[in-house]
């Protein structure tokens, strides 16, 4: 016998942020995740654009392929991770990944994308420290000459 899913606690109890918004961008869904997550309360982001956690100068580059996404109906990004920046409401950055699942209306046009979002703030940092420890190891010690 299957059981019925609480969905809405569902959202509410994932670690993952997860965030809606509708056709214009507006944020319809900010789970308590989203709020550890960013700093903004689910007061303080319904209803405003997706601008609240894109850097200034991904912004472009956003809305771009935001808008030819709710116009095609198509992202590569429902399967395959997308790690961006994005901006706390301290005005620190974030590294985050995510993947997105597409809603649509009863006559299939785009009503809102849904992200499921993880914050690799550390692991892209010890990454990055990890990338620049074996640089200067390979610089120490360059390979020998072949014979």
């Amino acid at each position: 016998m299957q059981s019925a899913i609480d969905f809405k606690q569902l959202v509410e109890q994932i670690g993952d942020a997860i965030v809606a918004s509708d056709a214009s961008g507006a944020i319809t869904l900010w789970n308590p995740a989203a709020s550890r997550m960013f700093g903004h309360t689910e007061a303080e982001a319904l209803g405003q654009s997706l601008d609240l956690i894109i850097p200034q100068r991904q912004q472009q580059r956003h809305w771009d392929g935001y808008r030819k996404t709710m116009e095609t109906g198509i992202t590569k990004y429902g399967n395959d991770v997308l790690r961006v920046p994005a901006v706390h409401k301290d005005g620190h950055t974030l590294s985050i990944a995510f993947t997105v699942a597409m809603l649509y209306t009863p006559d299939k046009k785009v009503a809102a994308i849904v992200a499921v979002i993880r914050d690799e703030t550390t692991r892209f940092a010890e990454e990055r420290n990890l990338r620049k420890r074996l640089t200067e190891l390979e610089s120490q010690n360059p390979a020998a000459p072949a014979p």
